[in-house]
């Protein structure tokens, strides 16, 4: 049976505090090979509770840098897998600026390719506040963007 979960939201961020200008030596480093935005969020999400999803080829998991899907740190994989999924793990909904609260994502672009992935920690005086990698970052401003919430999963049991 597929039940559905609300995710910890203050554990993502929690999470992001710690790891915005560091890296956890528990996941590779994508940085040098394309950029580790992606990758950076996606640990913010599974810290917030939300379950892999092990699906060949359009999952949502990390084992290893040679053992993980597109969608954990590739920018339109993870937009794609978010916003279709409908198995085990995270997923969510395009959101208008107006909607966004702490631990949405915030991905760059426009709805038809996103190029940068970040997490809403906040927001101050009408500006979002993010934290990312790539460019490290944590509680920087933010202007335009597409976004998408992630406040729930499905997992088996």
């Amino acid at each position: 049976m597929l039940i559905e979960y609300p995710l910890d939201i203050s554990a993502a961020l929690s999470y992001a505090r710690r790891w915005a200008y560091g890296r956890n030596p528990a996941y590779y480093d994508f940085d040098p090979i394309g950029g580790d935005c992606t990758n950076f969020i996606s640990q913010c999400i599974f810290a917030a509770g939300a379950v892999m999803n092990f699906t060949p080829d359009i999952g949502w998991y990390y084992i290893s840098l040679n053992d993980r899907a597109a969608a954990w740190t590739g920018v339109e994989y993870f937009a794609r897998f978010m916003l279709t999924n409908q198995g085990a793990g995270p997923f969510g909904r395009l959101l208008s600026r107006q909607e966004l609260r702490a631990g949405d994502v915030v991905q760059l672009g426009n709805s038809q390719r996103f190029y940068h992935t970040l997490l809403v920690t906040g927001t101050q005086s009408g500006e979002v506040l993010v934290a990312a990698h790539s460019r490290d970052v944590y509680g920087a401003k933010l202007s335009a963007f597409s976004c998408i919430r992630i406040d729930r999963a499905r997992k088996y049991t």
